[in-house]
């Protein structure tokens, strides 16, 4: 399957959180598409998938729904990483930024 330009994108945006001048700037929203699945490998590596409806009911059979107020982020090891809980202050800025 070929490397999506789209979801390296969405990785590279996870990794800006540790970025100085990008943590500064206001977030921008994930273009997560209906119909596409998006994949981390056991190499680490990225990939988006067009899916179909035909089997549907047996890929939400193992899924799970993400919380709301989720964090996903790329360590320093390059491994994914996602967190519950706040990552905001009271005021909107960024709990984990370059200031803090």
């Amino acid at each position: 399957m070929a490397f999506s330009t789209k979801t390296f994108a969405i990785a590279a945006a996870l990794a800006a959180f540790a970025a100085p001048a990008l943590a500064q700037a206001p977030p921008t929203p994930w273009e997560l598409k209906p119909d596409t699945g998006y994949a981390y490998d056991k190499e680490g590596k990225t990939y988006s998938y067009k899916m179909g409806t035909s089997n549907a009911g047996e890929l939400l059979k193992g899924a799970k729904k993400v919380p709301k107020g989720t964090l996903f982020f790329i360590g320093h090891n390059g491994q994914l990483y996602m967190r519950s809980g706040p990552y905001l202050e009271g005021d909107g800025k960024f709990k984990f930024g370059p200031d803090q």
